[in-house]
């Protein structure tokens, strides 16, 4: 696809606006979400949304995808057993290729919920391990650790396990 003399003109003040994204704060970069995205940022990571708004300035300057990229994906993640959203509309068989579903483990789409220190914390349990604020993870172990900046066991940390008497930790 060859690009319009009109994109070539625009393409400095693109650079420069993502540029500029990189320097701001959270703050700052949640106000330019409301502006960009008409709405309240999502509550991710700086990384997330510098993406996100990232890629918005370029829509709103060169264009976004063509409806019918939208209703492939739609029908590949329909296909797929998956909502828009990407959550699991079926329950997932546990021997499926590359995934190992442990005893007494939660089954894939689990939401897992914790607070810690006055926040809620919420992680997925997806089918290559948990993804937490937007991230992938291996195990519950490192998340648990990245909520509190020391080791803990992820599924104590979680409830997952039981103590010798059968009650949850």
């Amino acid at each position: 696809m060859a690009i319009s003399r009109e994109s070539e003109v625009q393409r400095p003040q693109v650079l420069r606006q993502i540029a500029e994204l990189q320097r701001l704060p959270m703050a700052e970069l949640s106000e330019r979400w409301r502006v960009l995205m008409g709405g309240e940022p999502l509550p991710y990571n700086k990384a997330f949304l510098l993406k996100r708004l990232t890629y918005r300035i370029q829509e709103l300057a060169y264009g976004g995808l063509p409806m019918t990229v939208f209703q492939e994906m739609d029908r590949a993640l329909t296909d797929a057993g998956y909502d828009t959203l990407g959550e699991t509309r079926m329950e997932i068989p546990a021997n499926r290729a590359g995934t190992r579903q442990k005893p007494g483990f939660p089954v894939i789409g689990t939401r897992l919920v914790r607070e810690w220190q006055g926040q809620c914390h919420e992680v997925l349990v997806t089918h290559h391990g948990f993804e937490f604020e937007g991230r992938p993870y291996k195990s519950l172990t490192a998340i648990a650790k990245a909520i509190t900046g020391t080791h803990w066991n992820g599924p104590n940390f979680f409830g997952l396990r039981q103590r010798q008497g059968g009650d949850h930790v």
